[in-house]
């Protein structure tokens, strides 16, 4: 008989979004489950939608400035419309200045200074009409400036946030309510103000409820836009990505950059001899046992058919030949008929090999791996033809 427990945890598990696998559900929680595609689109996404709402404001804000100055007296919405034009050129800034770049950081710097300048202006604005006897009119005038918390909480429902993370940004707005309600402590309306208060928390929960169900179908899109079905692995496209990031912070930081081409051996005569059902459970063992072998740092890739690619991030030459190594003493896997899966690879690094773009690293190792294949295969080649040490036989092994 199940226990409680894990009664309760089937019935949550019913409650999340479809689309994910089981595998998936901490990636609603935190962000430092994804890969790195999915940080990175997820970070370009958060960018364009934070100049969206950046847009919406800084034409929205001015506007309302026209309704102070006809209901408020002078020094009061004079006050006010310089509140808002300041906030509007600040959002002019966010929107024409800041451009998406990939990097996770960088979007969380956009929602932070994008909720900052409204954040701010509620504040100041709210100890300003604070400070005013109000009459009937503009006292009606002046709560709508209560309600823009309420925006800012229900703004975060537009951007796919991890549970951790819509966390943290609600925190930040409520408690910049609470120390624009206790700026006001003497004329502050105690009921209406903790009725506020608690309604704030309830859109703060609707609105993650909304941003992780974004997130679970970003994490559902992007896993089947960048995963290779047969095998699990990132696929060509997303792999091309990957090598170009890896490529940048290799540079920028000057460190190793390792690329290994794999060619699996006399894979067609799988098919032709065995079916194609037999070549793909191949396919998708000799991925696990690859997979196995790597460190969780690398990345492999279904380059096409039976052709792989492994990225190997900080990893000189030395390094990634050893790791090659254990790699096939640790096997590829078997062929149907019983026999040793073996394969031919080629590998350049960066640094060893004076690499100029991730273009001409990859294309050094395709090339490589092309002269291991025709110097009888089972083997890996790791600088030029030329050189007697270029290659090791990988039976020996």
């Amino acid at each position: 008989m199940p226990s409680l427990i894990d009664l309760l945890s089937s019935r949550l598990a019913t409650l999340l979004p479809s689309e994910l696998k089981s595998n998936e559900f901490m990636k609603l929680a935190i962000p430092h489950r994804h890969s790195m595609l999915m940080s990175q689109r997820r970070a370009t996404l958060i960018v364009n939608r934070v100049r969206l709402f950046a847009f919406l404001f800084a034409v929205l804000t001015p506007l309302w400035g026209i309704i102070d100055m006809m209901v408020f007296t002078y020094p009061l919405w004079l006050g006010l419309a310089t509140f808002r034009l300041l906030a509007c050129a600040a959002f002019a800034c966010l929107l024409l200045f800041y451009r998406p770049s990939g990097n996770l950081f960088d979007a969380y710097r956009a929602v932070a200074l994008l909720f900052a300048i409204p954040t701010v202006f509620y504040i100041a604005s709210h100890t300003l009409l604070g400070g005013y006897q109000l009459t009937q009119i503009s006292a009606m005038v002046a709560t709508g400036y209560a309600f823009l918390p309420f925006v800012l909480i229900a703004g975060l429902a537009i951007f796919p946030l991890t549970l951790l993370e819509n966390l943290v940004m609600a925190s930040v707005l409520l408690v910049a309510h609470a120390v624009a309600g206790y700026l006001s402590w003497t004329t502050l309306n105690w009921p209406s103000y903790a009725g506020g208060f608690w309604l704030l928390i309830l859109i703060a929960g609707v609105s993650s409820l909304a941003s992780l169900s974004q997130l679970a179908f970003m994490i559902a899109l992007v896993r089947q836009a960048i995963r290779d079905p047969l095998t699990g692995v990132f696929s060509r496209g997303s792999g091309q990505e990957i090598l170009k990031l890896q490529w940048d912070t290799a540079r920028r930081h000057d460190t190793g950059l390792a690329v290994a081409f794999i060619d699996l051996d006399h894979f067609k005569q799988i098919n032709d001899t065995f079916g194609h059902e037999a070549g793909d459970l191949v396919l998708r063992e000799c991925t696990q046992q690859m997979l196995a072998s790597l460190r969780s740092t690398d990345t492999l890739l279904r380059w096409g058919g039976e052709e792989f690619v492994v990225i190997m991030p900080d990893t000189d030459r030395e390094q990634a030949r050893l790791a090659l190594t254990r790699m096939v003493r640790g096997g590829l896997g078997a062929r149907p008929d019983g026999s040793i899966l073996t394969a031919s690879m080629g590998l350049a690094e960066r640094c060893a090999d004076f690499a100029e773009s991730a273009e001409e690293l990859l294309d050094l190792a395709d090339k490589r791996m092309y002269v291991a294949k025709t110097s009888g295969r089972n083997r890996l080649c790791f600088e030029t033809v030329a050189e007697a040490a270029s290659e090791t036989p990988l039976s020996a092994v």
